[in-house]
């Protein structure tokens, strides 16, 4: 028994020392020289607090569970029933508040960073709308007027990562943030329900037909991120992916300049969406 103890108490210790800030980037996704958006360090928190609250419990309960097995056992030629105890109040007390002072814990502290993470009372210095559709995206770039439609991606499995970071290539559209800039998202979808995930930014958010979500974040590190959609939407589900290129605001201004050039100009709004199309085509067979 002593042994079984020291045993699961070192599973413990070792398991915390691997969350410890300075190996949180070994057991979650992000980079050494810097956190991605201004929620990962706060996700991180959450996500490896609420592990290590999960791990004690289970430790504790596993733990009392073998403790009973062991010495509760029936042993050879003990014939008699065990103690039959109807009622012990102290013991009914402790897992009664136990539990709840559990989920209250882990309530006030979920509660406290979604509260956080899904706010949206800032002033945004970029707003972006976002559709999605069957299989690709559209991005509107609201504040400078311009627009990119992605394509379904047909060659996922050919694809290498030739931006350097997995799951980004140089044929996928390519949604552009400048760094350390207040982005709203605003996500649509045209057709079914997809997801807009960024799995460098530790959140994605769920785009539903005839409605639209906000969504704000700060991107914090230059680079390329893998994008793609996290619900399942149909056939070419896997091949709906994106990248997002967290730029410089030079860089970001002359990408706009770019789609501008190309005359990508305006907004492609509802009016593609596939709802609409059948209500047009509806009102149409009844005149």
């Amino acid at each position: 028994m002593k042994g079984l103890l020291l045993g699961a108490t070192g599973l413990l210790v070792l398991t915390v020392s691997g969350c410890s800030p300075e190996a949180q980037r070994g057991w979650m996704p992000g980079y050494e020289d810097g956190p991605v958006t201004n929620m990962t360090e706060r996700i991180t928190n959450l996500w490896v607090g609420s592990w290590i609250a999960a791990l004690i419990v289970g430790v504790l309960v596993w733990g009392l569970t073998i403790w009973c097995v062991v010495v509760y056992r029936k042993r050879k030629g003990d014939n008699k029933l065990p103690v039959q105890t109807r009622y012990h109040l102290p013991l009914e007390i402790l897992y009664t508040v136990v539990p709840i002072v559990m989920v209250g814990v882990l309530f006030f502290y979920t509660q406290r960073d979604m509260a956080a993470i899904r706010a949206t009372d800032a002033t945004p210095d970029i707003s972006i709308e976002v559709y999605g559709k069957q299989w690709s995206w559209d991005f509107n770039y609201l504040d400078d007027d311009v627009y990119f439609s992605g394509t379904h991606v047909a060659n996922v499995g050919e694809l290498e990562g030739s931006l350097g970071e997995r799951g980004t290539h140089e044929s996928l559209p390519t949604l552009y943030l400048p760094v350390n800039k207040t982005v709203e998202f605003t996500l649509v979808s045209r057709d079914v329900n997809h997801s807009f995930w960024i799995p460098a930014f530790l959140d994605k958010m769920d785009m539903i037909p005839g409605r639209s979500n906000t969504w704000q974040v700060i991107p914090l590190r230059e680079g390329y991120y893998a994008g793609k959609c996290a619900e399942l939407c149909g056939e070419y589900h896997s091949g709906m992916l994106f990248q997002v290129a967290v730029v410089s605001e030079e860089e970001y201004e002359a990408k706009m300049d770019e789609l501008r050039e190309q005359g990508n100009v305006g907004r492609l709004g509802e009016e593609l969406n596939r709802y609409k199309h059948y209500d047009a085509q509806s009102e149409g067979s009844e005149h």
